[in-house]
């Protein structure tokens, strides 16, 4: 596993720095995203879905646990904050969208960690002040190696 952080000074360097992951993105992509509320994870995928060149607006999917948006590539943003347990998570059969054609971003996804695809970049938000935010990446599989060295 490769391992970068990242600090953002504001909102707008986490929408700018998922920009950029989305411009990068290929088809089949996984980025897991954890952290505390509010930590900037809808944030970063409304980064993300900039990048993709998606003109909807990516607001946090956590009545509908999956949204799709369509631009270069379809997101498919998923939030598991609203579920309990590894069954509920199961009972989706989200492989669909992972070996899919297009982009998955799950917010929240610590909670099913052990289901999801062992290939992804995971990456974890926390506060390092009111605005800022520190970004740990880590990449597990080497498309996902590659795609955080392109990053730097």
């Amino acid at each position: 596993m490769s391992q970068t952080e990242i600090i953002s000074h504001s909102p707008e360097e986490t929408q700018d720095f998922g920009a950029r992951l989305g411009e990068l993105a290929r088809p089949g992509d996984i980025l897991l995203l954890v952290g505390e509320l509010g930590a900037g994870k809808t944030c970063l995928t409304q980064g993300i879905a900039r990048g993709l060149a998606i003109r909807e607006y990516a607001a946090s999917p956590s009545f509908v646990v999956v949204r799709e948006l369509y631009g270069r590539l379809p997101l498919y943003h998923m939030d598991f904050y609203r579920l309990d347990n590894l069954e509920e998570i199961a009972d989706l059969g989200l492989d669909d969208y992972f070996y899919g054609q297009g982009v998955s971003v799950v917010e929240w996804a610590d909670k099913g960690l052990s289901l999801l695809p062992p290939e992804h970049l995971l990456i974890e938000m926390s506060y390092v002040s009111d605005t800022g935010r520190r970004l740990k990446l880590k990449a597990r599989g080497k498309r996902y190696r590659d795609l955080v060295a392109e990053l730097k």
